[in-house]
């Protein structure tokens, strides 16, 4: 009986590593990738039956990517392992369709629990933010929308891709757009945020979890 295929995609090498010597016992580990694009492709080329994700990446964060790989149908799971413990990610997580959120100080059996749970079809929560994040969910109705929320899966790619420091050039060459295209993007996106700078457009992503310090 073969063993169920996992992909892991964190942009740090030695706790990718350290992924593969704990899960390579009861999985097959597929593949190893350190940014949100590389995920993607990967996922695609080698349909795993489950993604181990950080959600803060390079180029594409982790979140965006099982957007994206959703919508083109890759059926994989994933679980979503990261240091962040707001449970503002793990919403964003969950909304995305997520299969479980792990934080990367548990148990290393707990993230084990949560593969073998998101193969059964169950969606794995870590304990310690639980009910924090059941409370968000009650609590919601009352809570005003978030500007980023309106914004589109290609103006997200934009914002996280400008936020890293690359230039309009650069953001429409990872993008495959105009330059004047990337530019527009850039200025709907800060008029939606209500954003005036550059500066703030970094500090927006970096409070938000889109990118890391």
């Amino acid at each position: 009986m073969s063993k169920p295929r996992i992909l892991i995609a964190d942009d740090h090498q030695i706790l990718a590593e350290g992924l593969r010597g704990l899960l390579e016992p009861e999985f097959e580990v597929v593949g190893v990738v350190a940014d949100g694009r590389a995920l993607v492709a990967a996922a695609k080329r080698h349909r795993p039956d489950v993604i181990v994700a950080d959600v803060t990446m390079p180029s594409l964060n982790g979140i965006e990517a099982a957007v994206q790989l959703r919508d083109m149908g890759v059926k994989a799971k994933v679980v979503f392992l990261t240091m962040h413990r707001d449970v503002a990610y793990a919403r964003r997580a969950m909304e995305a369709g997520a299969a479980g959120f792990v934080l990367k100080h548990s148990l290393a059996s707990e993230l084990v629990t949560a593969v073998r749970e998101a193969l059964r079809g169950q969606t794995y929560v870590t304990p310690m933010i639980a009910r924090d994040l059941l409370e968000s969910y009650r609590g919601s109705h009352s809570q005003p929308r978030d500007a980023g929320q309106r914004l589109t899966a290609r103006q997200r790619e934009v914002l996280q891709l400008f936020a890293e420091g690359r230039s309009a050039k650069e953001v429409a060459a990872v993008l495959k757009i105009s330059i004047r295209t990337a530019e527009a993007h850039k200025a709907r996106i800060q008029e939606a945020l209500g954003l005036r700078t550059t500066a703030e457009l970094v500090q927006y992503a970096i409070r938000n979890g889109i990118i890391s310090v």
